[in-house]
């Protein structure tokens, strides 16, 4: 196995947390009743169950780094979830920001923040 990091976020419901993000791709690879790991492709992300996160306050966040920015997008967008820039889950739509990257954003039912970065 290569080496890698993983994201832990965290999840007030773990089955919400899987449809959700099942709902554009990623699989349940594990799960026991306070951990849930889910995989679409190479990407991965775990879950810890926090019952008491506040979406409103969470300041939880991590990046996803893409090849393709507009296949991933796409697919959330597909599963329903709004662009807006309020209320959760919510998507923003990607542009090039200062920094010269093409970056989107998903918000999900828990409050935490992916940001999605397409890799030049």
């Amino acid at each position: 196995m290569a080496d890698r990091t993983v994201p832990n976020l965290p999840s007030r419901d773990l089955d919400r947390t899987a449809v959700f993000y099942g709902s554009f791709g990623f699989v349940e690879q594990y799960r026991d009743g306070r951990w849930l790991i889910l995989q679409r492709g190479p990407l991965g992300l775990e879950f810890f169950l926090h019952v008491d996160v506040d979406p409103y306050s969470s300041g939880f966040q991590c990046t996803v780094r893409v090849a393709d920015l507009d296949e991933l997008w796409g697919a959330i967008r597909n599963a329903a979830v709004p662009v807006a820039t309020v209320g959760f889950p919510r998507l923003h739509e990607p542009r090039v920001e200062a920094s010269g990257l093409r970056i989107g954003y998903l918000v999900d039912q828990d409050g935490t923040q992916l940001t999605l970065i397409e890799e030049a």
